[in-house]
């Protein structure tokens, strides 16, 4: 029997709220520089950290991650988070994911400043004994508390940690929600399907808009 082949899989979790060119820019950094199968998109259910905020459904964000990666054959949406009932919490995805595929080597992509919290992660080391980190660092004066944590983490957790240089655009989420929210224009900032469906859906508009 033909064994099968070790998959390289690129995580890119969030909420997407909605998804921009800063995620998609940040995936095909990350693809291309850790040479990966694929990098799947996985949209957060109930984040434990992101409790109380004003966020699109699951459904909406979804489908716009969709809406943002067709026609892309290295990338894809998993919903094993969306589906989870109650608080989300990363060490349960990294459990799951490696009973789902055994034979896959998987890369969980944050950002640096998701990495300099990471500790305070429930279980962090069962992210960081089974896979790779891999961190988007842009040059915002942290470089030193930076390399402080990962020598940290490498020392403590045997982890591994990948440096992506970030060269990708300087966008939020909720700066595009925000302009939404007052009329104003996000074009250039998120791919025009995905502006589209918001405005079919009325997402993120003021609730008094005709």
């Amino acid at each position: 029997m033909e064994e099968q082949k070790r998959r390289k899989i690129g995580i890119l979790g969030g909420t997407f709220n909605p998804i921009h060119f800063g995620h998609l820019m940040l995936a095909q950094q990350a693809l291309e520089t850790l040479a990966l199968d694929q990098v799947l998109f996985m949209p957060s259910g109930n984040s434990y950290m992101k409790q109380g905020r004003d966020i699109a459904s699951k459904e909406h964000r979804a489908k716009m991650i969709e809406l943002a990666i067709e026609g892309q054959e290295e990338f894809g949406l998993s919903d094993m988070e969306l589906m989870r009932t109650g608080p989300t919490y990363t060490c349960d995805t990294v459990m799951e994911l490696k009973i789902q595929y055994p034979n896959d080597e998987f890369y969980f992509i944050m950002g640096a400043d998701s990495l300099l919290m990471l500790e305070s992660w429930k279980n962090p080391e069962i992210l960081l004994e089974n896979c790779v980190v891999a961190a988007a660092v842009r040059g915002t004066g942290t470089e030193e508390r930076l390399q402080k944590i990962i020598s940290h983490l490498i020392y403590e957790y045997h982890a591994d940690i990948r440096i992506l240089p970030a060269r990708f655009v300087d966008l939020s989420s909720s700066e595009i929600r925000e302009r939404i929210y007052y009329g104003r224009s996000v074009r250039y900032m998120l791919p025009d399907a995905v502006l589209s469906y918001i405005e079919e859906q009325n997402l993120y508009h003021r609730k008094d808009r005709s």
